[in-house]
């Protein structure tokens, strides 16, 4: 599944982190994913939200910069060997695996990587055959 994430330079910092997330549900949005990279005295947030438009208006309210990146969602089994299996195809199309997260659900039995590859069309019609 196609989605938009929502990727913000972010301070390492507690403060900021908290500022930003607190912000967004006191607004109604949902955060569904949650990633942050650290690089040093800055990170990378990534998030997927229940409502694109509207966390990136809050965001800009705020003055947080913030950019919108397609990225993919594939759900599969959570069980050793799935990842792998999912990246061999994408190695074998030929596509370029920029960044990846996964989450979990624990009672579901599923799990969901989350990419940003260099062709998100060709990444979804690679991983549906």
């Amino acid at each position: 599944m196609k989605l938009k994430q929502i990727s913000v330079p972010i301070e390492n910092s507690s403060d900021r982190t908290y500022e930003l997330t607190k912000a967004l549900g006191e607004k109604g949005i949902n955060l569904r994913a949650i990633n942050l990279v650290d690089t040093g005295d800055y990170g990378e947030l990534r998030i997927l939200v229940s409502n694109v438009p509207a966390a990136r208006h809050i965001l800009m309210q705020k003055e947080i910069p913030a950019h919108i990146d397609d990225v993919i969602a594939v759900e599969m089994e959570d069980r050793p060997g799935q990842i792998s299996k999912l990246l061999e195809n994408i190695l074998h199309a030929d596509l370029k695996l920029k960044y990846a997260y996964t989450c979990t659900g624990v009672n579901s039995g599923k799990a969901i990587l989350v990419c940003c590859l260099n062709d998100i069309d060709e990444a979804i019609r690679t991983l549906k055959e």
